[in-house]
């Protein structure tokens, strides 16, 4: 057989592989757009009861803490189990938190996304978010998992994913990742921020994935511009004490229809 047929052949089941797939699944850049439908400001709903009937669902979505993942030796999936209230008409963004005490097979990302893939299936949801302090040592795995997620994904639902502030920094890992958005965490939940001032150069935003949305939260200084960002908002004391604050923490920019 001439050698230019011999590699055609070898090249025949990667070619097949790739037709094969779902487009995300071999890391295509998600098309852009996906996270429009959303209002710029989106209160993060933690493992609190809140009372969110008062807000105005065109201006404000919400962000709901709907199941933790712990991976470990098994995979313990925890649902949610705080009622919370909110007006109809109101975008919600479904998050799964990920902890995990050491290092992570990357064989388990099939079995963890498993255990998450019915939340993106569910009709009232405008995306699905992953919560992960993700350390060195679990990073691939976390590649593996967002990989999985995202082609087995409905195609049209975004995909995002909180970041520490290094990684949209000086940790230049995450560019090349299936998602929509990365949202770099700002307050004192973030490890690196802790130790940085506001406009550290070590905390300065480089990363394109993360130039779109911010983490903040309510009792704690927040950079000095949120223009042209989708700002999301961890209430300290919960939403029963923060909501009144929100005019003065983060005016409304503008709204998606």
């Amino acid at each position: 057989m001439l050698p230019f047929a011999r590699q055609c052949l070898a090249l025949l089941p990667l070619a097949v592989f790739c037709f094969a797939v779902h487009p995300d699944a071999v890391n295509l850049t998600p098309p852009p757009g996906r996270m429009r439908t959303l209002p710029d400001r989106v209160l993060w709903v933690w493992e609190r009861g809140e009372d969110l009937r008062s807000i105005d669902p065109h201006a404000t979505a919400i962000a709901t803490l709907d199941r933790t993942i712990v991976v470990g030796q098994r995979i313990i999936a925890i649902p949610r189990r705080q009622f919370y209230a909110y007006p109809a008409g109101t975008k919600r963004i479904t998050v799964v938190r990920i902890e995990a005490p050491g290092v992570i097979a990357i064989r388990l990302a099939s079995a963890v996304a498993d255990s998450i893939l019915d939340l993106a299936f569910a009709p009232d949801i405008a995306a699905l978010q992953i919560d992960f302090d993700a350390r060195l040592s679990q990073r691939a795995f976390y590649v593996a998992l967002l990989h999985d997620l995202r082609g087995r994904m409905p195609l049209n639902l975004p995909l995002s994913m909180t970041a520490l502030a290094s990684w949209c920094s000086n940790d230049d890992w995450i560019g090349s990742l299936p998602v929509d958005e990365a949202v770099p965490m700002f307050f004192r939940m973030e490890p690196g921020r802790r130790f940085a001032p506001l406009g550290a150069p070590e905390i300065q935003i480089r990363e394109p994935l993360c130039t779109t949305s911010i983490g903040i939260s309510t009792h704690e200084p927040a950079p000095a511009s949120l223009a042209n960002k989708r700002v999301y908002i961890f209430p300290d004391l919960g939403w029963h004490e923060d909501l009144s604050l929100l005019t003065s923490i983060a005016p409304i920019s503008r709204t998606h229809p």
